[in-house]
This record gives C-alpha cells, sequence and structure tokens, in this order.
C-alpha cells in the first residue's frame, strides 16, 4: 500500500541523506517526519531525545516490553526511559522495523566489506553506525554514554524458538516509508551506515529522503494511542509534561 500523499504546503523541510552519512533535527510537537528508503536498500538508524533534557531518551526495553513487541510498525509508539511518548508511527508501508539489531562498529564493517581508509580512498572510506552517531551527537553536546541502541527502520530481524536472530535480506523496497509523529519536542538523530548484520561483501548503503511536514490534528480514536493501555498512559504522561504550553 502506497503512502499518503503530503500536501506541499504543509511540507516544512524536505532533503536526502545519503547512505553512509548522518542527520539530525528538533522536530517540535506538531510535526511529523517521514522517512523514505529511496531505492529499497537503506538502512535508517533513529536515536531520539528529549532537547530540554537529553538525559530522556528513547528506550528500547520500556518500547518493547510496554507494547509486548520484539518489531516496530504502524501503531506503535517509541517511549522515552521516563515513559513518555516521543515519537507514533502513524503510517507504515514496510510493516516490519527492527529494534533489536544494534548497531554497526567499524569492527562488523570490516569483516562484512573489509577496509577502506579514507586516506586511500577519501570520501568513498567505509563508515559505520557507532562513529557516525558520536559524530552527530557531539553536535548537541551528547557523547559516548548517550549512545544507546536505535531503531533500525526498513530492515528486518526476527528471532527463532532458540533465541538466534536471523536478519532479512532485501526486506524493504524501493520508495518504501514510515511517519513518525513527534508527541512531543524531539531531537531526532539518524544515520545510514549498514546494518550490523547486512551481508557483505559490497559496501553500498543506501540513501533515506526526509520531510518533516505538519502533523494532522490528533483524534479522539488515535490507533497509536489506542494500540496498547500502555500507549496511552504514554501519551496522557506527555500531555502532562506539554501542559504548560501556550
Amino acid at each position: 500500500m502506497p503512502a499518503t500523499p503530503i500536501a506541499e504546503s504543509r511540507i516544512v523541510h524536505h532533503e536526502r541523506v545519503p547512505g553512509g552519512r548522518y542527520w539530525s533535527m528538533v522536530v517540535r510537537r506538531g510535526f511529523t517526519l517521514r522517512l523514505v528508503d529511496t531505492d529499497g536498500t537503506a538502512n535508517a538508524a533513529l536515536l531520539a531525545y528529549n532537547p530540554s533534557n537529553p538525559l530522556e531518551r528513547y528506550n528500547m526495553a520500556d518500547t518493547l516490553k510496554g507494547q509486548h513487541v520484539s518489531r516496530l510498525s504502524r501503531g506503535n509508539m517509541l517511549f522515552s526511559d521516563m515513559g513518555r511518548a516521543m515519537l507514533s508511527i502513524v503510517e507504515d508501508t514496510v510493516g516490519w522495523h527492527d529494534p533489536i539489531g544494534g548497531i554497526s562498529d567499524a569492527e562488523s564493517i570490516q569483516r562484512r566489506f573489509g577496509e577502506a581508509r579514507f586516506q586511500e580512498h577519501w570520501n568513498d572510506f567505509y563508515r559505520n553506525g557507532r562513529e557516525l552517531f558520536l559524530i552527530e551527537l557531539a553536535k548537541w553536546g551528547l557523547g559516548p554514554r548517550d549512545l544507546v541502541s536505535p531503531v533500525n527502520f526498513f530492515q528486518k530481524v526476527s528471532v527463532n524458538d532458540d533465541g538466534d536472530l536471523h536478519y532479512a535480506a532485501e526486506h524493504s523496497h524501493p520508495g518504501a516509508s514510515v511517519d513518525l509523529r513527534a508527541d512531543s519536542d524531539t531531537l531526532v538523530v539518524l544515520t545510514t551506515a549498514p546494518h550490523p548484520m547486512a551481508p557483505g561483501p559490497i559496501y553500498q548503503p543506501g540513501p533515506v529522503d526526509v520531510s518533516i511536514y505538519r502533523s494532522a490534528p490528533v483524534r479522539d480514536d488515535d490507533a497509536c494511542i489506542h494500540h496498547r493501555p500502555e500507549n496511552a498512559r504514554a501519551y496522557a504522561n506527555t500531555l502532562i509534561a506539554n501542559c504548560q504550553e501556550g
């Protein structure tokens, strides 16, 4: 099912993040972030923080435990470690996004793709998710202690009955998209390095198109809020935190 078109009048920002790069922006409450897997090969690894208090950030364990899932899709929320809803997945053309696979590092990239250093390959050197996150986090005064497990959008990792992780290659498709509504002001940090379980040997991370647009009003029957009782409580906690807004 294709994504719902966005009226140009609602879009306030659009850009393309190349593969193997990084991006960050504060997405304000009342706006929605759309990520598009341009060519069907992207890994959009995402972290989320409260820009007013970065000690509050996306918490993978609470998000999965509270919603009784090991994957994320439409209807799910990204919970903070303070029990609040940060981002809600309001649209999704993929159906499965990976919150458990983690972040690629220099060792995992070298093991799967070999080595390509800046000294020999200039801007075509191989980047990994960990170093890209740390570079982008530093722009906001954050560092290694603030690096947590991300959501890997457009990727699928499943778990069998023995607890083994299985990576699904070619899970996404060109033009696949996911829309994340900001339920509170949220610092979104994104990298497009390969997934840590992605097979080699060709290093060719895909680009991601990023759009920010004005959200539709939150309805009383909102699918994300009513997806689980825990979602409703998290959203109520967010409303309390924002109750003094003008």
